[in-house]
């Protein structure tokens, strides 16, 4: 079996330093569609420097990624086709707003394995921490098809029932062209988000949009929709990835808001409100 679960459970974490400073934060923002229109002020907290807050999802990026998913997959008790990959979800938790600027240790670990039957799920945690304490906590959800089966521990559900009632707020948020190119500069470089050949060899009609780039995205929104363009509000924020997105489309996020939480379903408006985000929610004081 390509996934030794006890192995991999038992593996050292890996440690490294990780540094970001205000450009790294404008870049991530910028990529996420920040700076529409350019002069509002309210779209200068995420690009001019002297005004600049960081975004909690910007934890997703920082020090490019890493440690990353594909260095997840190289831990010790797991052995698998990349081609049998995909990121099922993503769930951060903030200890402290993110400084504009910071030099971070960061420690990954394989901190479950979970046999689904026909896929394993492994959640990868990254943990981020400067001299002052801990920074945040990030869970990369990975499926692995055709590497079930073997009697494991099925784990947690992660759906949601949806929320009842009409949505509080709908936002729609256009995803430019050229969207991909610019996220992938925050450090991920996989082609499939920018070459065209690349996409159909995944049997992608075109490249798609990162779906850490709609999970910025639809933060954003929720932050300045909801809680007053403070970012400093959110405590946690997780999801399922439902569906793809291909830039040039038009998002769709349906917001349900308490004063703890704010749950988000994201769907593609060009495709009929097909499914992109589930099980979304911000929590938040």
């Amino acid at each position: 079996m390509p996934i030794d679960a006890a192995k991999a459970l038992a593996a050292e974490p890996r440690s490294g330093e990780i540094t970001w400073v205000p450009k790294d934060v404008q870049l991530y923002h910028l990529g996420i569609g920040a700076g529409i229109p350019a002069t509002d002020p309210d779209e200068l907290r995420y690009t001019l420097e002297s005004r600049l807050h960081v975004l909690p999802s910007f934890a997703t990026v920082a020090g490019a990624g890493s440690p990353g998913v594909i260095s997840g997959l190289s831990m010790p008790g797991v052995n698998v086709d990349l081609a049998k990959v995909l990121h099922g979800g993503q769930s951060l938790t903030i200890h402290r707003p993110l400084p504009v600027r910071g030099t971070a240790t960061a420690t990954g670990r394989i901190a479950a394995v979970y046999d689904k039957g026909k896929a394993a799920v492994l959640v990868m945690r990254t943990e981020v921490a400067d001299a002052d304490g801990p920074l945040w906590t990030n869970d990369a959800q990975i499926f692995v098809r055709g590497e079930g089966g073997w009697g494991g521990d099925r784990g947690p559900s992660t759906r949601r029932e949806p929320p009842a009632g009409e949505p509080d707020r709908i936002v729609d948020r256009h995803v430019r062209e050229d969207q991909a190119l610019l996220y992938r500069l925050s450090g991920d470089y996989n082609p499939l988000h920018a070459d065209p050949e690349f996409a159909k060899l995944a049997g992608f009609d075109r490249p798609i949009l990162h779906g850490l780039c709609t999970y910025g995205m639809t933060l954003k929104a929720v932050v300045d929709t909801l809680l007053g363009g403070d970012v400093s509000r959110v405590r946690s924020y997780s999801t399922r990835f439902a569906g793809v997105v291909y830039p040039g489309e038009t998002l769709r996020m349906r917001m349900w808001h308490t004063p703890e939480s704010t749950t988000v379903a994201v769907s593609a408006v060009d495709r009929d409100d097909a499914p992109v985000l589930a099980d979304t929610i911000v929590e938040h004081g």
